[in-house]
């Protein structure tokens, strides 16, 4: 919310109280739980706030001061400390007042302090658009969340007292505000195990989202017919029964679904509302673990439970700390009730995630657990940022990373990692290590080799085979749905990619140099770094990377460092002698493109073309543009093929074949037995005798190339067979 700056402060003024009965409610719900002293903290940090606010109003019209003491609110039923409490009350207080951080540091404590500036967003610098200014805030709370994670508490706070008060916001702004909850904030929430707060958010977010789609669904939900009304109520009486059976202490809780989540079922599987069954549940809360599977057994003695519904989080937790048992059964309404079965302290986690850490405290060890977890999520997602990615790419990294279902995956020595849906051996192998991941080459699942991008589920022990000289390629990041295995890739890749282009800009400096009888190596140091300076070069290395990607043509630059020097290839030179050649073996794809004209392959005769951006464009010697490149010599790179030459190469095959059906059947049987890989297929002509097709296959090399020739040549539907 921009707000225009309150007046210069006068920190010596009378404090007002705009709210006194907020503020007196706010302190009456935290002198349940708190010392007078922080009390007295609190009081100060609303006066502080509502002088800094004065004259501020919200939409609705209200003082501004109201919208802070209810962040607090939110903060004080989660028990939080005293600290956080002051810090939600000051959190706008940077972003919208003229009050200083050193006053607030000096006041409350360097920790008040840095949790304001957390929250507080980017205001204050210029960006391209809207998105990467949310995207770089975003980025700058998260770090901060990383050295306090009650950050983010404040701003879910924040986040849910906006969403309570939406009505006075623009249709516009209501739809953007709401979208950016239920992708964002919400599944944070739900990542940290703050269910209490995911719910209400993701409800509102709906209701703002789609106002007509929420009416319709909160209807029939409060509207759900008599008779399974009473059948709930017979089933929850016929639990109390047995579970008492058992001597067992309890608490018996009926619970409905929300309507977002009902939304989000029908959405995924597609369902009418009759459809959805399980809207209706029951949770029984007990004393001690043991008592959980005590109740278990009770209740199915009751009724029958669905085989394969049975989910132990007491055993295997949840990312987020979350604990419980979950069985669904078969009951007397024709449809499966679901019973969630759990401890009173896990009851406190499972609603309140993290922030049970602050009602817990010194008590067990539940919720000291999931704050442990919650810290090694963040620091995971912040990992992510040395590698420097831009502010939109890291929130959407965050995105994929938030993922409400996990699987549960045993490494070989027992240890279980929680992992998302649909998670591959590639994304296991850098959960363990980046290392790992990198030098991966395979994977045993249950001592059985599968390939690394194999789906994953929950109970399987996965065990990575690796090797030193194993490194990552670009169809991984198509394998992969967790953050840390794609910015691992992706940096791996960049970092090759750069070390490739220095590489080939060395040896192409290097031989522009030989025209001029010299090296980089008899280069001066002054000479060097005077070229560097006046081209503003920070490193040789960043000069080379820029030749080898066509930015800068070596003669030009060789020309530049030894002026005094006559090139020795006289304007009637045919070209560069043998030993000028470069050697390229074709994993140098970050600084080389392969021609889509003439799909050169390994053994042809091969000419470079350096293009401005792209760097060096392979093409065949017979390639008709050739002629045309030849008359820019400058950009001529003389290449050949290394001894030792890696990977597959496009080719395109031309085939005229019988028109008749089976024939291209046959033709793509015949390229595969030759173990090669078809990426498309287009027929040019075809007429009533005769199909002309043009396969694009992947070979080795000239001699791979002749042997599908040959054996496609053999099939009696295939007239021709050429290159194109």
């Amino acid at each position: 919310m921009n707000l225009p700056l309150a007046p210069a402060l006068d920190l010596d003024m009378p404090c007002p109280d705009p709210c006194p009965e907020m503020a007196e409610r706010l302190l009456g719900k935290a002198a349940v739980y708190l010392p007078e002293e922080s009390l007295a903290k609190i009081r100060r940090a609303y006066q502080l706030g509502a002088l800094a606010h004065q004259g501020q109003t919200r939409k609705s019209g209200e003082p501004y001061i109201t919208h802070p003491i209810a962040v607090a609110e939110i903060l004080v039923e989660q028990r939080l400390d005293g600290d956080a409490l002051c810090a939600a009350i000051l959190h706008d207080a940077l972003e919208d007042t003229t009050l200083p951080r050193t006053f607030i540091a000096d006041t409350f404590g360097e920790s008040v302090a840095e949790m304001v500036e957390g929250v507080t967003k980017l205001d204050k610098i210029q960006f391209n658009n809207r998105q990467e200014a949310d995207a770089e805030s975003f980025r700058k709370m998260m770090l901060a969340m990383s050295r306090d994670i009650r950050v983010i508490l404040i701003k879910l706070a924040d986040r849910l007292h906006n969403m309570r008060t939406l009505e006075s916001k623009s249709a516009e702004s209501r739809r953007r505000i709401a979208l950016e909850t239920l992708e964002i904030y919400a599944p944070i929430a739900q990542r940290l195990g703050i269910n209490v707060v995911k719910a209400e958010l993701q409800n509102l977010g709906f209701k703002a989202l789609y106002p007509l789609r929420y009416k319709v669904l909160a209807k029939h939900l409060a509207n759900q017919p008599v008779l399974r009304r009473e059948a709930m109520a017979t089933i929850e009486a016929q639990l109390a029964q047995r579970i008492a059976v058992e001597n067992l202490p309890f608490r018996l809780v009926s619970r409905v679904k929300g309507p977002w989540s009902v939304y989000s079922k029908m959405r995924e599987e597609r369902k009418k509302f009759n459809e959805v069954m399980d809207v209706f549940g029951f949770r029984i809360v007990v004393k001690k673990v043991t008592q959980c599977y005590q109740a278990l057994g009770a209740v199915h003695s009751l009724m029958k439970p669905l085989e394969g519904r049975f989910r132990d989080f007491i055993a295997i937790p949840k990312a987020n700390g979350y604990q419980s048992l979950h069985t669904l059964l078969f009951s007397p309404l024709g449809s499966p009730v679901e019973v969630q079965i759990r401890t009173e302290e896990m009851d406190v986690v499972a609603e309140r995630g993290i922030a049970a850490h602050w009602v817990y405290k010194n008590r067990g060890a539940a919720s000291s657990n999931a704050q442990a977890r919650a810290q090694t999520w963040v620091n995971g997602l912040v990992s992510s940022d040395e590698f420097s990615l831009p502010s939109l790419e890291f929130l959407e990294n965050v995105k994929i990373d938030l993922f409400p279902d996990e699987v549960y995956i045993f490494t070989p020595k027992g240890e279980i990692l929680s992992l998302p849906k649909n998670a591959t051996p590639l994304d296991f192998a850098y959960a363990v290590h980046t290392d790992v991941g990198n030098h991966a080459v395979a994977s045993r699942v249950d001592r059985r080799l599968v390939p690394l991008r194999t789906k994953l589920s929950s109970g399987q022990t996965v065990e990575i085979i690796t090797a030193p000289s194993a490194n990552p390629s670009p169809q991984w990041l198509e394998s992969v749905v967790t953050s840390k295995a794609r910015t691992s890739i992706r940096h791996f890749l960049k970092r090759i990619e750069h070390e490739d282009a220095v590489n080939l800009g060395h040896r192409m400096l290097d031989r522009a140099l030989e025209h001029l009888e010299t090296s980089l190596d008899n280069v001066s140091a002054a000479q060097l770094q005077q070229y560097l300076a006046e081209n503003r070069y920070p490193r040789l290395e960043v000069l080379l990377a820029d030749i080898a990607l066509g930015n800068r043509m070596p003669d030009q630059v060789a020309r530049a460092l030894q002026p005094n020097q006559q090139s020795l290839l006289g304007s009637g030179s045919a070209g560069p002698s043998h030993h000028e050649e470069i050697q390229i073996n074709g994993s140098e794809r970050g600084v080389l493109t392969f021609s889509t004209c003439c799909y050169p392959i390994p053994g042809d005769d091969i000419m470079g073309f350096l293009t401005a951006g792209k760097g060096v464009v392979v093409h065949r010697m017979d390639c008709p543009n050739v002629n045309e490149y030849k008359k820019r010599p400058e950009r001529w790179v003389p290449i050949t093929w290394d001894r030792r030459v890696e990977g597959d190469f496009r080719v395109e095959l031309r085939f005229e074949t019988e028109n008749k059906p089976g024939a291209l059947a046959k033709v793509a049987a015949a390229v595969a037995e030759c173990n090669s890989n078809i990426d498309s297929v287009n027929y040019k002509e075809r007429d009533a005798r005769i199909s002309v097709m043009v396969f694009c296959i992947e070979v080795k090399d000239r001699k791979h190339l002749a042997d599908i020739i040959r054996r496609t040549r053999r099939l009696s539907v295939v007239y021709s067979v050429e290159r194109v």
